[in-house]
């Protein structure tokens, strides 16, 4: 048996875990470890703390397994910014997360002096920061290394040793510092935000031996790095061109794979999708597009912990089962704004059609409604910029387990839904690629025989798509706009 080690860093807590060769998981291990929000749009993480913590898991789950591991994959969030000294091997600041907005106002001035589109999730700003705010002199010959968290897990399995980046992680829409087709660092961005190229990493293929976890017990290889939703997308077998994943987490990230030619542009497309690396692999550089919705779950731990509305995320299946429809209840999931394809910041979350014969469980499956609603709205808009129809869906995350939501994803896109068998597929796809970079698997579409749904679920065909389609356009437009300073943001 091949036995492969995942590293999985998301941005609330990471896991370990070890996975054979038919992608079945033997041995895993969980540690919460939330980010820190000391201020207002502030994100901050402990990377030694992360670093730590990944070890610990890492050597948890191999002692667990009772195995000897012939790869290690590391897939994680993106766009997480670390800075680190070389000669000591620790952070010099605070990590800044993906979700950290304190650089809003330098990505309006690149906007307005270059014409630049760059994003407050993007790194180039968040590392700028950091260099001009970690207490250390970037001129005095401190041996300074950025990396995202796949770097920066990279450099602790391997002590040291290797400081590299895959094309998912270094891309132009993940770091904003990297040319559009993935051929090179782009000098002339990182000199307007004073970056020395001498603290960038090695770039490398996704899948492919790059260095070796001498930190871990045996020493095994680093055959795999590959962004998160990047991963997930390889993890549920979306490797040809009109495939499509959503991931409903926290948030909602659909990936669709397309024909696989390099964009002209790293900026988001008309209908707000963006495009993205999927994955590289034997010098091969696969793309396709990406749409976000800014809060999914998070609509549902809000009527949990913070409405009191139901005990467990669980059983908002349970009381939205409970009717056969909302009653007129429309709920837009904008807590945090609208992502894709409006990307209106200032929008915000929207509770319409309430009478005095509305119960809490209209309100519940109208909250779960709302969030696939959102979600053909992403399909919508990936649809409409890149021409590729999508006949089926595959969906993972916390949300993908819950039957009522599942079905009216169905209902409102017209399209079958498939659940995974593991709802996180991210750790699945890692250790395909960590397997397809030590030979294990010969080619990237064997994910194919690997893949399998637990469920198929069908459009209801006595659901009326259309007309809930225009209700919810009309919903959409009530939400939009309510904070037009946030709502005229335009990174």
């Amino acid at each position: 048996m091949t036995a492969l080690l995942v590293i999985d860093v998301g941005t609330t807590g990471l896991r370990a875990a070890v996975v054979d060769d038919r992608l079945r998981i033997i041995a895993r291990r969980y540690h919460p470890n939330p980010p820190s929000s000391p201020a207002g749009g502030l994100v901050e993480f402990d990377a030694q703390r992360m670093a730590d913590l990944a070890l610990d898991a890492a050597r948890t789950v191999i002692d667990e397994a009772g195995v000897p591991i012939d790869a290690v994959g590391i897939t994680n969030q993106r766009a997480s910014t670390v800075v680190w000294n070389r000669r000591t091997g620790r952070p010099i600041a605070p990590g800044l997360g993906w979700q950290d907005l304190r650089t809003v106002g330098e990505c309006i001035t690149a906007k307005a002096e270059h014409g630049w589109s760059i994003a407050p999730n993007q790194s180039i700003t968040k590392l700028s920061w950091l260099l001009a705010n970690g207490g250390v002199d970037v001129g005095s010959g401190a041996d300074l290394a950025f990396g995202t968290i796949d770097s920066w897990i990279a450099w602790v399995l391997s002590e040291g040793s290797v400081h590299v980046s895959d094309q998912t992680n270094a891309s132009a829409t993940t770091t904003g510092m990297r040319a559009v087709d993935g051929s090179e660092w782009n000098e002339t961005v990182c000199d307007a935000f004073d970056v020395p190229r001498s603290m960038l990493p090695d770039v490398v293929d996704s899948a492919g031996v790059c260095g070796i976890a001498t930190a871990l017990p045996g020493a095994p290889p680093i055959a795999a790095m590959i962004g998160d939703q990047q991963a997930s997308l390889v993890g549920q077998g979306c490797i040809r061109p009109g495939r499509a994943k959503i991931t409903f987490g926290t948030g909602g990230m659909l990936d669709v794979c397309t024909d696989g030619s390099a964009p002209e542009h790293a900026a988001r497309n008309a209908s707000g999708t963006y495009p993205l690396p999927l994955w590289s692999y034997d010098g091969r550089l696969a793309w396709g597009v990406e749409g976000i919705m800014l809060s999914a779950g998070s609509n549902v731990d809000w009527l949990r912990d913070d409405l009191g509305l139901i005990a467990t995320s669980e059983e908002s299946h349970d009381i939205a089962s409970d009717c056969a429809d909302s009653a007129g209840v429309v709920y837009v999931p904008a807590l945090l704004g609208l992502g894709t394809p409006a990307w209106d910041y200032g929008a915000r979350g929207t509770l319409l059609g309430l009478t005095r014969g509305s119960e809490r469980r209209h309100v519940v499956r109208a909250v779960l409604e709302g969030i696939a609603h959102r979600g053909a709205d992403l399909l919508d808009a990936a649809a409409a910029d890149t021409g590729t129809a999508v006949s089926t869906v595959r969906i993972d995350g916390g949300m993908s387990t819950n039957p009522t939501f599942a079905q009216a994803l169905a209902n409102v896109s017209g399209r079958p839904i498939d659940v995974a068998a593991v709802s996180d597929s991210t750790t699945i796809g890692a250790a395909f690629m960590a397997g397809l970079g030590i030979g294990v698997w010969t080619s990237i579409d064997d994910i194919d025989m690997l893949w399998r749904p637990a469920e198929t679920v069908e459009p209801n065909p006595q659901f009326d798509r259309s007309a809930a389609r225009t209700t919810w356009a009309r919903a959409l437009e009530r939400s939009a706009g309510w904070i037009p300073e946030l709502s005229a943001l335009d990174v």
